[in-house]
């Protein structure tokens, strides 16, 4: 079978599975990039929740949950083919690394060395540069146990690559239990680097194309975050969130206050302190074999469906971006336009420019170490 006909099955196989699917893990043909076959895997949970993963950008591209009346709907943004990711888009569920986020200039020093990445970002680097994590086809595998269906994507990102240094060993792992969808990052390296994994979903608990997220009730448990110059890079400050249009420590509608951000375009694209320090009931906790402890990082409610999303995670801060971005140039699944505040991402993470600011938590890799990250993304409705 030639590779056309394989990617055109593979649609027709995604345009029936939810109807059909039994709690598990299929694997279809999605394509191909950089000469290499993409692969989609499909996980479904006993309550009926779908997520579906691809190997290229070890990406989420779909994510169907129910709402209050059980009725199942996607809930992110992002494309119905492979070709939408091939071009330039704003890293809809992308696996986004070696470090998400930004570095000022693209400079920063180690070990006496000072190393140069590229600014593709204004003057700053983001998320890992031209070509980062979510530009490469990654090597799939079905990592399902008894908690749920679970696929592991691994990349060997080799020394020099976008600029940083070692050779970096990076596993992926998406997992579906129930209605919770787990990210758990582990990295290995052989030589010093910075290391900053994330997951860049656009999440929209109305549908992907029912409007913006401006009514969506957002807390996050933090009573500081990292104000930011005019390129959005941390000024070092640590700032209490009291009194400012960043104060979500009660649920808050995101658009009350969005136009106090400012900003160019207007809007949130800024990262928490997640408080250490939580509240009963929202104490840390321990997921399974997962490692570190988690913290309560954000709650978010849709009032019209009543979707519900909560974050847990072992990352110190959280990178909440409102859609400033999105422009109307973008058009996605089910021929829906994407504009502005269409969408909404909750990164778990260290906080921007760690790598040139001591007084932050660091996120340097050593040589022979092991980097752990794990978010929990749970979903509910009411």
């Amino acid at each position: 079978m030639n590779k056309r006909f394989l990617a055109a099955l593979g649609v027709l196989l995604l345009a029936i599975g939810p109807l059909c699917a039994e709690p598990g893990i299929q694997k279809v043909p999605f394509g191909s990039a950089d000469g290499k076959p993409v692969d989609l895997y499909i996980l479904t949970s006993p309550g009926g929740v779908v997520a579906k993963v691809m190997t290229y950008g070890a990406t989420l591209t779909e994510l169907d949950v129910p709402d209050r009346n059980g009725k199942l709907d996607d809930v992110i943004l992002g494309f119905p083919t492979l070709d939408g990711y091939l071009g330039k888009e704003p890293y809809f569920g992308a696996t986004v690394g070696r470090v998400g986020n930004r570095i000022a200039r693209g400079i920063f020093t180690l070990g006496g060395t000072t190393y140069h990445l590229a600014t593709n970002n204004g003057v700053n680097h983001l998320h890992g540069g031209n070509r980062g994590f979510d530009k490469v086809v990654w090597a799939g595998r079905d990592a399902s146990n008894a908690s749920g269906p679970a696929v592991e994507f691994t990349y060997l990102s080799p020394d020099g690559e976008e600029g940083y240094p070692g050779n970096c060993s990076v596993s992926v792992t998406y997992q579906l239990t129930e209605s919770t969808l787990s990210f758990r990052y582990v990295v290995t390296t052989d030589k010093d680097t910075p290391v900053n994994v994330t997951n860049h979903t656009y999440y929209n608990l109305s549908g992907a194309e029912n409007g913006d997220i401006l009514g969506h009730e957002l807390r996050l448990y933090a009573d500081r975050f990292t104000p930011v110059d005019s390129t959005l890079i941390p000024t070092g400050e640590l700032k209490p969130v009291a009194g400012t249009p960043m104060d979500f420590r009660k649920a808050t509608p995101i658009g009350a206050r969005i136009r106090q951000v400012g900003g160019d375009p207007i809007g949130y694209d800024h990262n928490w302190v997640v408080n250490v320090e939580q509240e009963p009931g929202d104490k840390p906790l321990a997921f399974g074999d997962a490692p570190g402890s988690f913290l309560h990082v954000a709650t978010v409610h849709d009032p019209s469906s009543g979707r519900t999303l909560d974050v847990w995670s072992t990352e110190p801060g959280i990178q909440f971006y409102s859609g400033n971005f999105l422009d109307g140039t973008i058009t996605g699944k089910k021929g829906v336009v994407y504009r502005q505040y269409w969408g909404l991402c909750l990164e778990t993470q260290h906080f921007p420019d760690s790598v040139n600011h001591p007084n932050f938590p660091s996120y340097v890799l050593k040589a022979g170490s092991t980097y752990t990250s794990a978010s929990y993304y749970f979903f509910t409705a009411r």
